[in-house]
């Protein structure tokens, strides 16, 4: 898959690529004062929504049409670049013939294939940047699956953006980052530039400057953050914007960091570590092979005795000892036994196929 860095997209772009401007295009008044004190901050490119899909109706929706025209107008009187979402190959067709920069996909419209197939139709033959935007749901292949979608059809000028993900847990964000899903996209489709939304991800500006950070501390190409010239009125998602004066502020307080170094000592200090952490992973590895025996050994065992792979009790006095062993060791407890359970359940996993499989066959592999 062809994929163009920012530089390649021809507006001018370098990382860290900024992207700043209202949830929503209300009036053309609130456009033009939002973007033009977005400029004053040293930002070129304003976010807008245009059509708002809403997760439930009577909701504020979007102006629609008329919203492209104030555009027209804004960047005109600023020389600002625009980007707008689309969820409709009517969108695309409206959004190009005024003008638009720049597009993304939207999550709701990630999620359906078919959508985003009707989406990238319309993009065919045109070289606009698309951003694509992770589904809901923490689907990778999904994500992958919308941006080669569009990447079929010829669109080189392709970027990725990282909204979180919708989830029963209670936390304090909106929808949990799972920074090792964009992680794992990144890694599959190499240069494909990765934009931060923690807008969306937090859905409260408390915490905007906190996942901002973390985006940048893992290497993100770029932020996007709604942006509002008063946000405690927005028409939609006031609680998720912030004022432009305030963006800039944050934006001075945010460490952009270098992907490496060129200082010999780093680079030799820093390969010395990491073959540390190599010879560590190899032993974890090696006992976790090891438990794998052992688990194969007590289900053989289960499978004569008649008795079941699970025992609730059991399973109580892991529950017990392990976060313990966790909080003696200076570890998180949460993120141990979330471990621990994946290594669990494919233990469980391995006795249910010894119960299933006949002892000669399982006596025939071992041989």
């Amino acid at each position: 898959m062809k994929v163009e860095s920012l530089e390649g997209w021809g507006l001018g772009l370098k990382k860290p690529l900024i992207i700043a401007g209202p949830c929503s295009a209300e009036t053309e008044e609130q456009l033009l004062e939002t973007s033009q004190r977005i400029k004053n901050e040293g930002i070129e490119i304003i976010r807008a929504g245009i059509w708002k899909p809403r997760t439930r109706p009577n909701n504020f929706e979007g102006i629609g049409e008329e919203a492209l025209r104030w555009i027209q107008h804004v960047k005109k009187q600023t020389g600002l670049k625009f980007a707008v979402e689309v969820a409709t190959p009517k969108h695309v067709y409206e959004a190009l013939k005024h003008n638009i920069d720049m597009l993304w996909v939207g999550a709701r419209s990630t999620t359906n294939p078919f959508t985003v197939q009707e989406i990238a139709e319309a993009l065919r033959g045109t070289d606009v940047p698309v951003m694509v935007k992770n589904p809901i749901n923490p689907d990778l292949a999904l994500w992958l699956g919308a941006i080669e979608r569009i990447s079929n059809v010829g669109i080189s000028k392709i970027g990725a953006i990282h909204r979180g993900f919708s989830s029963f847990k209670q936390t304090k964000y909106r929808n949990m980052p799972m920074w090792q899903i964009p992680l794992e996209l990144k890694r599959q489709l190499g240069n494909i530039p990765l934009i931060c939304d923690p807008s969306h991800i937090c859905g409260t500006r408390d915490f905007i400057f906190e996942v901002s950070q973390n985006a940048m501390d893992l290497d993100y190409d770029g932020l996007i953050i709604e942006t509002h010239r008063d946000p405690e009125n927005a028409w939609s998602d006031a609680a998720q914007q912030i004022t432009p004066e305030v963006l800039g502020a944050m934006l001075k307080n945010i460490k952009f960091r270098q992907p490496t170094s060129k200082d010999k000592d780093f680079i030799t200090i820093l390969g010395e570590l990491r073959e540390q952490i190599d010879h560590v992973d190899r032993e974890l590895f090696e006992i976790i092979a090891q438990r794998m025996e052992i688990v194969e050994k007590m289900g053989l065992y289960k499978k004569k005795n008649d008795v079941t792979v699970f025992q609730k009790d059991r399973w109580q006095q892991l529950s017990e000892t392990r976060t313990k062993w966790a909080t003696d060791l200076g570890l998180n407890p949460e993120f141990m036994w979330d471990l621990f359970k994946l290594i669990h359940d494919a233990s469980i996993k391995r006795q249910e196929y010894i119960m299933n499989t006949p002892i000669e066959t399982l006596d025939e592999r071992n041989k």
